[in-house]
């Protein structure tokens, strides 16, 4: 377990406290704090004690203190501890000057083995893992955006694609379009010649035939 003790005391006076196992805990803060009380300016400490250390926060004149086993890296235990200072400090407001020893005890043991428990277990309470977790959910975010641009910049592309070959399909289209269109005018323009050159030898011929006295235009080859 991460955390197994933690303590809120004023100087030498234990508000509350509370213990996750069986040690001497509870003994050795306290020899912490009288070792401390001539120390009046806020600070963060830490001591050492067989495969354990003291994390010590002192604050507004409030000392707030926990156990945390060695592996455990600072940032967890002060973060613990900055937690119970601020939920202390809301919870008894200035009662806590003149409160006697453990006046909070019975409520308040029970908020910090809550808190004990989450900063040992919980990998959110640690605000660097937390950063952590959200850069990667971002990130995550981030190539899921890029890879959706790059399927709509292919798309795109392909769109163009597809654009370029229409409008190519319709240029030729126009173009052979065109080239029906003058076929059949050329074909029109050539049967309407041939029908108005074969009206014009039927009315030279009927012409031929009222001048020259008959079909066969026999007076006109007799004056040849």
């Amino acid at each position: 377990m991460g955390i197994s003790y933690g303590m809120v005391a004023r100087e030498q006076v234990v508000l509350a406290e509370f213990s996750a196992t069986q040690t001497n805990a509870s003994t050795v803060a306290r020899k912490i704090l009288d070792r401390m009380k001539e120390a009046n300016n806020d600070s963060n400490s830490s001591f050492s004690h067989d495969c354990y250390i003291f994390h010590v926060k002192r604050t507004d004149g409030l000392t707030v203190l926990c156990l945390a086993d060695d592996s455990s890296e600072r940032r967890i235990p002060f973060a613990f501890l900055e937690d119970i200072h601020k939920k202390f400090v809301k919870t008894y407001g200035r009662a806590i000057h003149s409160a006697s020893a453990f006046a909070m005890n019975d409520e308040f043991s029970r908020i910090l083995s809550q808190q004990m428990d989450h900063f040992s277990k919980d990998p959110t309470a640690d605000r660097l893992n937390r950063l952590k977790e959200e850069m990667s959910q971002v990130r995550s975010v981030m190539v899921d955006n890029i890879e959706k641009l790059l399927e709509r910049g292919d798309r795109l592309a392909l769109l163009v694609e597809k654009t370029s070959t229409m409008q190519g399909n319709a240029i030729r289209f126009k173009s052979q379009a065109r080239r029906y269109k003058n076929a059949i005018w050329w074909r029109d323009f050539k049967f309407t010649a041939t029908l108005i050159l074969m009206l014009l030898l039927i009315i030279v011929y009927v012409l031929l035939t009222f001048f020259c006295n008959g079909l066969f235009l026999s007076s006109c080859f007799y004056a040849l």
